[in-house]
């Protein structure tokens, strides 16, 4: 306790439990994610910058600036507090096994005088390497893909994290996270050791803000959605919602990817389990 007490006199800023109880139950009610009394130092620490660049002195004033009809200040405590940590193919045998099973069927159907039609979501996309990395995928699997009506959908709750991505360029890096001949096919060299999206992946890709928990304007049907270390950050009850809502916009026989760590519960109504955290509607 007495430590406790110690951090919290040393604090540049001071920063209540109720101050904290409040800005958590805000995050909550707009973005459904879980703030649990572990994460206040997390807050604190990157709240207290935006403390210092409006010239407040304390929480107590912060929170009062949002009480006070700062709708556009709880959008950056939330993409403040978001955690964007991702790479460009990111637990690869989801990308494996989009190419194989996803996308050679859907290939196999085309050939055979079936629909070239191809719908992706990557919710939750961070500052875009996953929608990317689908679609490098894609045009791997698809050598044909400008004859297919394709677009993936790249949402995300932090508004600078899709303009992230909408630009579309990172650091020189990331060659070492691509596959293979990836990165002469895919990326074109930029400024200052940084790198940019080729053109052929770009014009696939759609970047919209989304608030998972709010009104979905796109109707599907998705042959595949991707959702990975989102709904570790929500509680059981928006999770279920979360995932029912998937089914209900991912085609018959559709494909749902998770995140390592998450799993869902099979009651056989509305997914099948079918590999390492892949998961199908059933049709």
């Amino acid at each position: 306790m007495q430590a406790l007490a110690q951090q919290e006199a040393d604090r540049e800023f001071a920063f209540s439990e109720q101050e904290f109880a409040y800005l958590a139950r805000l995050v909550y009610e707009k973005s459904g994610i879980v703030l649990g009394d572990h994460k206040k130092n997390m807050v604190y620490a990157r709240l207290a910058r935006r403390l210092r660049a409006l010239g407040l002195s304390t929480f107590k004033d912060y929170c009062a600036l949002i009480a006070d009809g700062g709708s556009d200040e709880i959008g950056y405590a939330i993409n403040a507090i978001t955690t964007n940590l991702t790479k460009f193919f990111r637990e690869s045998h989801h990308f494996d096994h989009l190419q194989e099973a996803v996308l050679g069927d859907l290939n196999a159907q085309a050939l055979a005088g079936g629909s070239k039609r191809l719908r992706i979501w990557s919710a939750g996309c961070s500052s875009g390497e996953e929608p990317y990395s689908i679609a490098m995928t894609a045009r791997s699997a698809l050598p044909n893909m400008d004859t297919w009506d394709a677009r993936i959908l790249a949402t995300d709750l932090d508004t600078n994290m899709v303009a992230t991505g909408r630009a579309g360029v990172y650091g020189a890096s990331c060659k070492e996270a691509l596959p293979a001949g990836y990165y002469a096919k895919f990326c074109q060299s930029a400024d200052a050791g940084t790198v940019r999206m080729a053109d052929s992946l770009r014009e696939l890709i759609a970047f919209k803000q989304l608030n998972l928990l709010g009104n979905w304007p796109m109707k599907g049907p998705f042959d595949a959605i991707f959702c990975r270390n989102v709904m570790i950050y929500f509680d059981a009850a928006t999770k279920a919602r979360l995932v029912d809502r998937f089914a209900s916009l991912l085609k018959p026989g559709g494909w749902l990817y998770i995140g390592h760590s998450e799993s869902l519960r099979e009651d056989g109504q509305r997914y099948k389990i079918v590999g390492r955290t892949v998961y199908r509607r059933v049709a």
